[in-house]
């Protein structure tokens, strides 16, 4: 049983290490983001419990993968933090034009924590996928 855990830790390495495979996600859940946004009438399979609790996992599954797809030491993090955040502004900017959507700040702070609990979660895998690179 020992012996399958090197196995283990290096297929999720590789996994980890997928660049293109995470930026190909991140694309996706940036058009699935955009689209469940800026549609008047989301679907109601889409909610969350709470408004707020979609957003947070939104933009934490969204850090999550932006964090893998370019896994830069020093800077990358703030660089996903400050686009994130700048990406959530914009769908509230644009959601004051949308019929049955408006902009809401609170929105933007339910975005943060997702950004926050989402670098929190990847910040340990991001430092050992770039420590074997």
């Amino acid at each position: 049983m020992s012996s399958l855990a090197p196995l283990r830790l290096r297929a999720l390495t590789r996994i980890l290490q997928a660049n293109r495979g995470w930026q190909l996600l991140l694309a996706l859940l940036v058009g699935v983001v955009c689209y469940l946004a800026f549609t008047p009438t989301p679907p109601q399979l889409a909610t969350a419990w709470w408004d707020k609790a979609n957003h947070s996992l939104a933009f934490l599954a969204l850090t999550f993968t932006a964090c893998l797809a370019f896994p830069r030491p020093g800077r990358g993090v703030w660089l996903v933090i400050v686009g994130l955040l700048a990406f959530g502004a914009g769908i509230e900017v644009v959601q004051a034009f949308v019929p049955g959507r408006s902009c809401e700040w609170a929105d933007l702070l339910a975005d943060s924590v997702g950004i926050a609990a989402g670098v929190l979660v990847t910040l340990p895998l991001r430092s050992a996928v770039t420590s074997r690179r």
